[in-house]
């Protein structure tokens, strides 16, 4: 039985290109949308199993097609195949229930390695895939994540401001349900042009266990050691130790925050270290097996007057989400 594809681009040179550059063996059955508003018609008509889709286009563009399906709950596997390459646009479609994003114009190779990435060739696999679309994180309950991350990253940000005697601004936590391929483009765009130093910490506890994940941007280290008062030579040793206290700080407050309010204990692993000086891809790449399906908290510290970059990632494995849920559901409780 042949699968069933949706082309949305204002394009029809683009559309033509899109679909010649599909597996010549995929028995596939292509219908096109010529804009947004089109787009949902089709998707309503013919119920697509997977949905290639442009972002810029007149009328709906692609933000707003992933929206609508997401508000309707339409869980069709969309990939975005756009020339908006900005690290922004990445992380938006991706929490927007895109399975992943390709870059304009569309190679054949590229487009056969997102296929067989996610192994939507395979209806088992589509339907396995599609289902846990629909597995986003309800509203209420991100609100509820949301409220207990501010907590817990403000008592971080407190010790942090302290040791550094500095303002730390915080950020709105992002809370999204990622694959392994989506948590992939969502580290990518934490910075894609600097270098990264990553730390990674393990934590179990009551049901819950994952891993606190935290990038420090190379060039945030000179005035790092400054803020401390260190006024030696800096050396990948140096670094690393404050690297190693910066982590210490943030991850062991952030989970004391998360422990006190969801009434349990977590037990830390020890620390290790992902890399220094290294591009994000080239973490990713080298980690990504241990990261499935999960749970991410990401927040951003930002210190006012100074050029320093810190992302926090909070991975909650998928076997924690239910757990999760139920300790959510109690203090909506309350």
């Amino acid at each position: 039985m042949s699968t069933s594809v949706l082309i949305c681009d204002d394009s029809k040179l683009a559309r033509r290109q899109l679909a010649r550059s599909l597996p010549d063996d995929w028995d596939i059955k292509i219908e096109f949308a010529h804009n947004g508003i089109d787009c949902i018609k089709q998707i309503i008509k013919a119920q697509p199993e997977i949905l290639f889709l442009d972002l810029n286009m007149p009328e709906m563009d692609g933000y707003g097609v992933l929206a609508a399906m997401k508000d309707e709950g339409i869980n069709v596997l969309t990939v975005v195949v756009s020339g908006d390459i900005q690290p922004t646009a990445h992380k938006r479609v991706l929490e927007l229930g895109a399975i992943d994003f390709i870059k304009k114009p569309c190679s054949t190779e590229k487009l056969a390695a997102i296929i067989e990435h996610h192994g939507i060739r395979d209806k088992a696999l589509r339907e396995q895939l599609a289902n846990a679309l629909g597995e986003q994180v309800d509203p209420d309950v991100r609100d509820i994540y949301q409220e207990l991350t501010n907590v817990a990253m403000g008592q971080a940000g407190d010790l942090l401001a302290r040791l550094l005697n500095v303002f730390v601004k915080l950020p709105i936590p992002n809370v999204n349900v990622l694959e392994v391929s989506e948590l992939d483009m969502a580290l990518r765009s934490v910075d894609n042009n600097s270098s990264t130093s990553g730390i990674c910490q393990g934590f179990i506890g009551g049901g819950v266990s994952g891993e606190a994940l935290l990038l420090l941007n190379d060039s945030s280290f000179k005035e790092i050691a400054s803020l401390m008062n260190y006024d030696g030579e800096l050396n990948d040793k140096v670094e690393l130790e404050l690297l190693m206290d910066i982590s210490n700080i943030l991850i062991g407050a952030i989970l004391t925050g998360f422990s006190r309010q969801l009434d349990m204990t977590f037990s830390q692993g020890h620390p290790i270290v992902l890399g220094q000086h290294r591009d994000v891809s080239e973490l990713v790449k080298s980690n990504k097996e241990r990261w499935q399906r999960t749970l991410a908290i990401e927040i951003s510290y930002g210190i006012e007057n100074h050029d320093i970059s810190c992302d926090l990632m909070l991975l909650f494995t998928e076997d924690s989400l239910k757990t999760l849920k139920y300790k959510v559901a109690y203090l909506l409780e309350e």
